[in-house]
């Protein structure tokens, strides 16, 4: 079950980036977190949400810095936290210390992760990771923005799980769109776009 909901997820983050670079909002002149493009076609868009403080978190803290962002849930079992875990060790292979770029990690569950929820979940990591949270437009709003699909699944006992594009979208230091990390990519791959994207 794991490796079909694995296929799925590859071939939705794919679905999911075409989709956004066809159908997103006009540009904003709003600085960083401004709509992105790519090959003229908009991608991302400003944004404020909530962070693990429970004070909001705008797009626009991150000027001047690279900065790199995933969207899961806490509860994720398995591509979550594997994700997170290799964008940290990618980070300190880069080379540059743990301000080299930012990591973002947005949920694509607000029902059961609040800022406390967020805040726990990037201790974890023994590394600096922003986690955003947010009321459930709010979250709604930048996966539209930003080409993200999610969708529950429901489980035995009344309980649930998330399919979710496990796509990292990478960001330069003007909030320029720069590319993807897919989750099959070679870490030598993805080692080599981190280091582009830092020295951009």
């Amino acid at each position: 079950m794991k490796q079909l909901r694995y296929v799925l997820w590859i071939a939705v983050a794919l679905a999911a980036i075409v989709l956004a670079y066809v159908s997103l909002r006009p540009p904003s002149q709003n600085g960083v977190g401004t709509s992105k493009t790519v090959a003229g076609l908009q991608f991302g868009g400003p944004f404020t949400l909530v962070g693990a403080d429970g004070q909001p978190f705008s797009s626009r803290q991150l000027a001047g810095k690279p900065y790199v962002v995933y969207f899961g849930y806490t509860r994720c079992p398995d591509t979550c936290p594997t994700t997170l875990n290799r964008l940290v060790h990618l980070r300190r292979q880069v080379g540059l210390g743990d301000d080299s770029f930012k990591i973002l990690f947005i949920t694509v569950d607000p029902a059961r992760d609040g800022p406390k929820e967020v805040g726990s979940y990037q201790k974890a990591f023994g590394a600096p990771i922003i986690g955003l949270t947010g009321s459930p437009a709010q979250i709604d709003q930048v996966k539209k923005e930003y080409g993200i699909f999610s969708q529950k699944v429901a489980e035995a006992g009344g309980d649930y799980s998330v399919d979710h594009t496990a796509t990292v979208l990478l960001f330069d230091r003007n909030g320029k769109f720069a590319g993807t990390i897919a989750p099959d990519e070679p870490d030598s791959a993805a080692l080599g776009k981190l280091k582009n994207l830092t020295a951009a």
